[in-house]
């Protein structure tokens, strides 16, 4: 049978249990993920005096073909965007300034030198949004920036992410959709402190001034990004889930959670109904953490669908913004954007073909035998077979099709770039 064919067998079973299908098709359609620029140049950027990337973050591999450049990067996510269905946006780091071989320091950046971002995302109808880059710089070396002791540094980082918030807004103003502006930043030590209050002082004082200079909320949304810990700041991270969700809550900024930088007993799943209750809205960084926050493609794991779950069955698909944050240079750089987003998007579907009313009346009830059976029955309910019927409406690959138009990607585009960066022989991708 063909796709069609399966679909319509499969929304019948779903029929059964008051799902509507074709509004669940709907719904998808409307739910932009924000794609992550750094997965296609290993979070390299195109700052004329680059650092070494720092800040605890760490990039394996060496996957050849590899983007140099804007006009590169822009290509791949061009070709992964075609393979994913839906409209999308995406997400910049600062390092990403086009300023044209001059040096420009970042507490200097402008709107300008993110002018062929935004023509770019016009062209292709996508929405941007934005990080200021608190790593990866001499002024950042001892892994301090918004709380270093030093007022001039400190001054440094706030400027910078003053800078930012006013490009993101002139993001939201040309493109017609706010700008998510997140803040993280990787201060923290190493070794067991001596004075944890005195350095979440200096960052709230930080933070205090960066948000005092006004921008547009219909242009500019401000997210701040927890941590539990990085490599070189193990034992103690300034800025913490506790310190971020109280300063979110009280000063009426977004709370962003990465899937990656919390105990690895912890899940992000089972914060967000209590996130909702206290905050309008709230924003994520879908990650893959394996033992830490390794940052490794997304999958479509337990976690991931409880996520899609939660934030269906709570009604928040217009409350919950959802970046992904993923970097995994050891494979193909499209291939990676391209799994990942799609099963970003899989588990939202998942999650909209559950009769959730039906499961919530039975715990309501008491009923937990017919909630735990019909929980479980419908993890095997024929769900790939209405992603293929979206996949194919949205007139992007079925099911691993996709692969060989990567492939001949690769074969025409990547394998030339990296013979002529590296002189290299292509790489084969089976």
């Amino acid at each position: 049978m063909g796709v069609k064919e399966n679909y319509e067998l499969a929304k019948k079973q779903y029929e059964q249990w008051g799902v509507n299908v074709e509004e669940a098709l709907e719904k998808l359609k409307n739910v932009p993920i924000s794609i992550h620029c750094w997965q296609g140049d290993d979070i390299g950027g195109f700052e004329v005096n680059k650092s070494e990337l720092s800040g605890g973050i760490d990039v394996t591999g060496d996957y050849p073909g590899k983007a140099t450049n804007p006009e590169e990067l822009r290509s791949d996510l061009e070709k992964a965007l075609s393979l994913i269905p839906g409209k999308h946006r995406i997400n910049l780091h600062a390092i990403y300034a086009e300023t044209n071989g001059e040096v420009v320091e970042r507490d200097e950046l402008e709107p300008k030198h993110f002018e062929n971002w935004v023509n770019w995302a016009k062209e292709n109808g996508l929405g941007l949004d934005f990080n200021p880059t608190l790593f990866s710089h001499e002024k950042a070396a001892d892994g301090l920036t918004l709380t270093h002791p030093n007022e001039e540094i400190r001054d440094f980082w706030i400027q910078h992410c003053i800078a930012s918030r006013k490009i993101a807004e002139y993001f939201g103003k040309e493109l017609g959709t706010p700008a998510l502006t997140n803040i993280w930043i990787p201060d923290g030590y190493k070794d067991i402190p001596s004075d944890r209050l005195t350095p979440r002082k200096r960052l709230k004082e930080s933070l205090d001034k960066i948000y005092a200079v006004e921008t547009d909320e219909q242009y500019n949304l401000d997210a701040v990004e927890s941590k539990v810990f990085g490599i070189g700041s193990e034992s103690y991270v300034v800025g913490s889930h506790e310190f971020y969700l109280g300063y979110a809550l009280k000063n009426n900024k977004l709370c962003l959670m990465d899937t990656g930088h919390y105990h690895p007993t912890e899940t992000v799943s089972n914060k967000i109904s209590s996130m909702l209750l206290f905050s309008d809205k709230l924003a994520l960084h879908v990650s893959r953490p394996v033992r830490w926050d390794s940052d490794h493609v997304v999958i479509l794991d337990d976690e991931l669908k409880e996520i899609g779950i939660e934030i269906v069955r709570n009604d928040a698909l217009d409350k919950v913004i959802i970046g992904l944050d993923f970097f995994d240079a050891s494979i193909n750089r499209v291939a990676a954007w391209t799994i990942g987003t799609r099963n970003m998007i899989k588990s939202l579907l998942n999650a909209l073909l559950i009769p959730h009313d039906k499961l919530k009346q039975l715990q309501e009830e008491g009923n937990f035998t017919d909630r735990l059976a019909l929980m479980e029955e419908f993890k095997t309910y024929p769900f790939g077979a209405i992603w293929d019927y979206y996949c194919e409406q949205m007139n992007v690959p079925v099911r691993e099709s996709w692969l060989s138009d990567v492939k001949k990607y690769e074969e025409d585009i990547l394998s030339k770039r990296a013979n002529k960066a590296e002189g290299s022989l292509p790489v084969n991708m089976g």
